[in-house]
């Protein structure tokens, strides 16, 4: 019964410190992550067309990235999450 107890109250810890990550670290709003982004995007060299922020609907977050001339994936820079709840 102490294993049960003990198990029980390391995953109720495990779930609250998880939760209390996820709202500290995440943007406030879908537009205070695209600001971010875009001013990161800013400190970039974005005349050459190579970087640029896309909105990731399925993962709630706006992502900085570059490209490459050749057929290879984009490189993602920096990601900027945002609170969905």
């Amino acid at each position: 019964m102490k294993v049960v107890n003990l198990v029980s109250q390391l995953f109720f810890l495990l779930t609250t410190v998880l939760f209390l990550i996820y709202f500290i670290t995440g943007y406030d709003s879908a537009f205070e992550a695209d600001q971010n982004c875009h001013s990161y995007l800013s400190s970039y060299d974005s005349a050459s067309g190579n970087y640029g922020c896309d909105h990731d609907t399925e993962t709630h977050q706006w992502i900085l990235y570059e490209t490459n001339q050749s057929k290879e994936p984009a490189k993602i820079i920096k990601k900027f999450r945002y609170k969905f709840l």
